[in-house]
């Protein structure tokens, strides 16, 4: 699922190589944090959300077979 959600915020950010991912894991739910350089961060939340929006969505949707929960969040660097 992870590289599902690498392979989106590629698709969005103009600097993918800078994009950092923290997983962790308790039981059934995975809380993935990515964290991004500012000028990325407008482009892969998207306007009023949308594209963070969508991107849960599709996590959403495609985790239904694993019987996991991942729970989506995204920040700045500097605000680690």
């Amino acid at each position: 699922m992870l590289e599902l959600i690498k392979y989106i915020v590629n698709q969005f950010a103009e600097n993918p190589e800078t994009a950092e991912y923290k997983v962790e894991e308790n039981g059934n739910v995975v809380d993935v944090t990515v964290l991004l350089q500012e000028s990325d961060m407008g482009k892969v939340i998207g306007r009023q959300g949308k594209i963070a929006k969508a991107l849960r969505t599709i996590v959403n949707a495609a985790s239904k077979k694993s019987g996991k929960r991942y729970n989506i969040e995204i920040k700045g660097k500097d605000e680690q």
